[in-house]
């Protein structure tokens, strides 16, 4: 049976957001589908050309988070 893969799964695909059988699937695929082939190859390029960012939450916020667990962790101990 031949599965029609979308551009969500190229995404998916490409940012290793996949399981092991959805992969081997799409390699197979990419392999013998010339024009899916040439979509992931688009998509790929695209994806080369986004900046490349990396978030920081602020120094206030990873206290909020740390004290909320603290006191979660403490109130399923009683």
């Amino acid at each position: 049976m031949k599965q029609n893969f979308t551009s969500n799964h190229l995404v998916r695909y490409l940012y290793n957001e996949v399981t092991v059988t959805e992969r081997l699937a799409l390699e197979e695929a990419i392999a013998q589908d010339y024009g899916l082939f040439e979509h992931y190859n688009e998509l790929k390029a695209a994806s080369r050309q986004l900046p490349k960012v990396t978030f920081s939450p602020s120094p206030a916020t990873l206290q909020s988070i740390l004290g909320y667990s603290e006191r979660t962790a403490l109130e399923q101990q009683v």
